[in-house]
């Protein structure tokens, strides 16, 4: 009788183990209906107890998953072996994959390609370039293991002192969502997913998790959400991140209207979202709101969320509408599929990946004739000469194997650097490198994990320095450099604005040099807008590289020679001062260290609100409105040191021929462009277009499509042509809940930059059209 007991029991656990489904494509639904609710909860809950960037393993958070899979990634999803779901692993971007170089025991290095960060893609101004990138980039991470990199950023550049405005794109949201959505169709060509940040209205570092972003529904519409909505329709990313702030009161992680009414009903996003790296926060809540992932993970917030089940706070059919979507992506992932990979993606490849990508978005601001450059002996001014800056701070610095610096670049193309001079900034360079070993700071892992090194000064050199040069060298070449990054804001002061000493670096330098009869370049290495207007006509020419990537002073070397010909344009206004800025007073401005360099303490001990309701700090007021950018300086009459769209060419080009055409709802625009120039090049044209008055405010204009020419031989043409539709024309009208196109006559002006039209052409929309949305985030003021 014993023996038929265990007979008859074996069968019932051999029944039972195979009555258990196993997760596939088909039968998500089984598997769904299997789940016990604390393996659900499990499921929308990551399995890293905080960030690791050091790629040392962390202690496992009571599931079999917890543990790196590939060492310096970010995070990872929960496994349930009984059910075949595995692990995913997230890994930071967005200018290439971030894991850990270096691992204990193992003499490989594991290094990632160094692609240009954003804000020099957006000035590219092509979509074919970012879509490359991000198939180069999508090998990588599928070949190193990773199911989904965190990224890209398309928070809208609503003022230059953003920290992390070099992970975005631009001011504006048409460019902004074009590029994202190019980039993200890139990446996921390669069968790895993306996760597009941050979602939404997250435009500053200070207080970022706390932050109340109190944006009015018209902005947030036509400009804050437009990017990412541009992503959705075009790309359907495979996650969104939902930022650390509020929105108009309500966190952005646990905001029902953003994440369903708006992502999911207005614009039929497929994926999952998943927060931001946060700490527990009303996890029933996110979950709710149509959070499907709250990432990194605690162990608690599983049990809240069980428990909130349980008292019936959390329904059960929103939890399983969170778990369905997990499960659709997991079965999408490489690690579900069972792809081998093999840790060796083609790294030579896409190094030339980047440095195409980077020539393509390097911007000419000034040149007064002496631009290419011929080989010669140049004087190199300036740390970033010979420390070259190839990515920002934070989550979006990339472990690379090599950056090329300005003195080997220019070396390979057959100039000789001024050698006291080189041997003057080494020996500086290395006695601040040395200095910083004795500071506290230096011994935090953390920073030189996320690209925080050594803090090197500029050097304030007596004027002696600039004659004696003037007269050994052929040329001068200042290199300004800024480094912004992830968690702090800039300042005015020294950052914006340039330093003394830098100011009186230019003026020696340009003032000896000129007195000698020879020429100095100014090479712009820097993550975001500086102040230009009151020095640029110092320099004969200005050169805007942005962070270039690895292979950022081959890239400069390329451009000034004429191996390049520059064809970037500016994703962003270069104002005259900070003070011109839409809502420069609606920004933190007031709560840095005071000390650029000074990043490490910035990131350690930022400042504290006073009172818990301090303006800029705990609530930021969106006052300037649709009025974002060039939208402002146009519709205003402001005076601008650059304007948005603005670049120089080694050519010149002739535009004829300009037509539109309306099929529908869609609008064909198209234009003859000629090089009429001495050298080959390419052309961006920037399609603006003015509507007819209405009930709305509306800018002046506004960028409705781009599009850029092939390389044009002199005397080539070719015919562009660009498309935008009747709801793209429309503006929102927060009182009907719908975007609305007038009836009327629009004007369609093809423009080299905002303010520089080359060509224009009259069309009609035949009848108001109106778009109805979802009634959400409403601002209570």
């Amino acid at each position: 009788m014993k023996r038929l007991t265990t007979i008859l029991l074996s069968v019932a656990v051999t029944v039972t183990a195979l009555a258990q489904p196993k997760l596939s494509e088909k039968n998500i639904d089984k598997v769904l209906k299997a789940m016990t609710l604390e393996e659900k909860a499990q499921l929308l809950v990551g399995s890293i107890e905080g960030m690791n960037y050091t790629g040392v393993p962390l202690p496992p958070t009571g599931n079999e998953a917890g543990y790196q899979r590939v060492p310096g990634a970010a995070g990872q999803t929960n496994t349930i072996p009984r059910l075949g779901i595995p692990p995913t692993v997230v890994a930071d971007g967005p200018a290439g994959l971030r894991i850990t170089p270096h691992r204990s025991g193992d003499e490989r290095d594991y290094y990632c390609t160094g692609f240009p960060v954003e804000i020099l893609l957006a000035s590219s101004w092509d979509t074919d370039v970012l879509y490359e990138v991000g198939r180069a980039m999508g090998e990588e991470i599928r070949e190193y293991g990773v199911d989904v990199i965190l990224g890209p950023a398309t928070n809208i550049m609503r003022n230059p002192l953003c920290g992390r405005n070099f992970e975005y794109y631009s001011e504006d949201p048409v460019l902004a969502g074009k590029m994202t959505a190019a980039m993200v169709n890139g990446v996921q060509s390669q069968g790895v997913g993306t996760s597009v940040k941050h979602f939404a209205a997250n435009n500053q570092e200070t207080n970022r998790s706390e932050n109340d972003s109190r944006v009015s529904q018209r902005a947030l519409r036509e400009i804050y959400l437009k990017p990412f909505e541009i992503a959705v329709k075009e790309a359907q990313p495979w996650t969104i991140m939902s930022s650390y702030n509020k929105v108009n009161g309500e966190y952005s992680q646990s905001n029902y209207d953003l994440l369903t009414k708006v992502l999911r009903k207005d614009w039929g996003f497929k994926g999952i979202v998943m927060t931001d790296w946060t700490a527990p926060r009303e996890s029933e809540k996110q979950v709710a709101a149509g959070n499907d992932l709250l990432m990194p993970g605690r162990k608690a917030q599983i049990e809240q969320i069980v428990k909130a089940v349980n008292e019936g706070r959390l329904n059960i059919k929103e939890l399983d509408g969170c778990v369905r979507r997990m499960l659709e992506y997991i079965v999408k992932t490489p690690r579900f599929q069972g792809y081998k990979y093999s840790e060796q993606p083609d790294l030579r490849a896409h190094a030339a990946v980047s440095r195409k990508a980077a020539e393509e978005g390097v911007v000419l601001l000034k040149n007064d004739g002496v631009l290419p450059l011929k080989a010669g002996n140049v004087a190199l001014f300036g740390i970033q000469s010979y420390e070259f800056l190839h990515d920002g701070i934070g989550s979006g610095h990339v472990n690379t194997p090599y950056v090329v610096n300005m003195v080997d670049a220019l070396n390979a193309q057959g100039f000789a650097c001024n050698e006291p001079l080189a041997e003057a900034y080494r020996l500086h360079i290395l006695a601040d490198k040395a200095k910083w070993q004795f500071h506290p700071y230096s011994k935090v892992p953390l920073m030189e994990a996320i690209g925080v090194g050594a803090p090197v000064y500029e050097v304030e050199f007596p004027d002696y320095v600039y004659s004696t040069t003037a007269n050994e060298s052929d040329m001068a070449l200042v290199t300004i450099g800024r480094k912004p990054g992830e968690g702090f804001d800039r300042e005015v002061k020294d950052d914006f604005n340039l330093s003394d000493i830098e100011i009186h670096l230019l003026k020696g330098v340009c003032d000896a040099f000129h007195a000698a009869g020879k020429k100095v370049i100014v090479v712009l290495n820097i993550g975001g807008v500086v102040e230009t207007a009151s020095w640029k006509d110092w320099p004969d020419a200005i050169l805007l590289p942005w962070m270039p990537g690895q292979e950022g002073g081959n890239v400069v070397a390329d451009v000034l020679t004429g191996k390049v010909n520059p064809s970037g344009r500016l994703p962003i206004t270069f104002p005259v001062c900070y003070e011109d800025v839409p809502g420069a007073d609606d920004f933190p401005t007031t709560f840095g260290t005071g000390d650029r360099y000074d990043i490490v303490g910035a990131l350690l001990h930022p400042a504290k609100s006073p009172d818990g309701n301090t303006k800029n700090y705990d609530y930021t007021e969106y006052n300037e409105g649709i009025y974002v950018g060039y939208r402002h300086y146009q519709t205003k009459g402001v005076e601008v040191s650059y304007p948005f769209g603005f670049g120089l060419s080694y050519t010149s080009f002739a535009y004829s021929e300009p037509s539109v055409k309306r099929r529908g709802n869609t609008y064909t625009a198209s234009i003859k462009v000629t090089n009429t120039g001495s050298m080959a090049g390419r052309e961006v044209i920037q399609l603006y277009v003015t509507a007819p008055a209405g009930v709305l405010d509306k800018p002046e204009q506004e960028l409705k499509a781009f599009a850029k020419t092939t390389k044009l031989a002199p005397g080539e043409s070719q015919t562009v042509e660009m498309s935008f539709t009747t709801y793209d024309l429309a503006s929102f009208d927060e009182g009907a809940s719908a975007f609305v196109a007038d009836k009327g006559t629009y004007n369609a002006r093809f423009c080299t930059d905002v303010r520089s039209e080359q060509s224009s052409m009259e069309f009609t929309v035949p009848a108001r059209k109106t778009f109805p949305v979802n009634n959400a985030l409403e601002l209570n003021k």
